[in-house]
């Protein structure tokens, strides 16, 4: 029998999913911000960009071998789905009655769990690179102000927290895919990206 091994080449899904999660950010940053109204046109976003295009990425950067990235990016979008099945719900898309009993603090239990889970992804980040590190500061400053907010705790500050920390979220995204794609495009250190910062290693 033969031992040989074949190795499938993959490229790089960052981009793409750093891409969908700056188009999401954005756009519901609008929303937050009161720049725009209401979800109705958030909600194909959030299912298509910020949930199936991170998905993507993360099933890719499984087949990387890469642990950090295939969970973040799998589980944030895992996030958008959600966030998307609670828009539909608070719209009365499945009836009335299951909009009626809707609880925002049980919202604010699961923004809190995003929060715990992203506040150790940002000390793993930390030894990605500062692009990457920066993204997820900004996330956990927009778990907070959503939690904070869903439970009634300085809800107008928290809001705008959350509202600014999305925005950050979308423009440092929008910088980490292009450094992605052309750095790799042109083999050649394009956009920087910051080194780790070496605590851990």
């Amino acid at each position: 029998m033969s031992n040989n091994k074949v190795q499938i080449v993959t490229a790089d899904p960052s981009a793409l999913g750093l891409f969908g999660l700056a188009v999401i950010t954005l756009v519901a940053s609008s929303q937050k911000l009161g720049l725009t109204q209401d979800v109705s046109f958030v909600l194909p976003w959030a299912i298509f960009l910020g949930a199936s295009a991170q998905l993507v990425a993360s099933i890719n950067d499984f087949k990387h071998n890469n642990t950090f990235g295939a969970t973040a990016f799998g589980a944030y979008a895992f996030f958008w789905y959600s966030m998307g099945l609670t828009w539909l719900i608070q719209n009365g898309v499945f009836g009335e009655a299951l909009a009626s009993k809707a609880d925002p603090k049980q919202l604010g239990f699961a923004f809190l769990a995003y929060l715990i889970f992203t506040i150790y992804m940002t000390v793993g980040a930390m030894e990605t690179h500062k692009v990457l590190f920066t993204i997820f500061f900004f996330i956990d400053f927009l778990f907070l102000g959503l939690t904070l907010s869903s439970f009634g705790i300085i809800a107008e500050p928290a809001h705008m927290m959350a509202a600014y920390a999305e925005l950050g979220i979308a423009i440092v995204s929008f910088y980490g895919s292009a450094a992605a794609v052309l750095n790799t495009h042109f083999g050649k250190i394009v956009l920087p990206v910051g080194k780790p910062f070496g605590i851990f290693k």
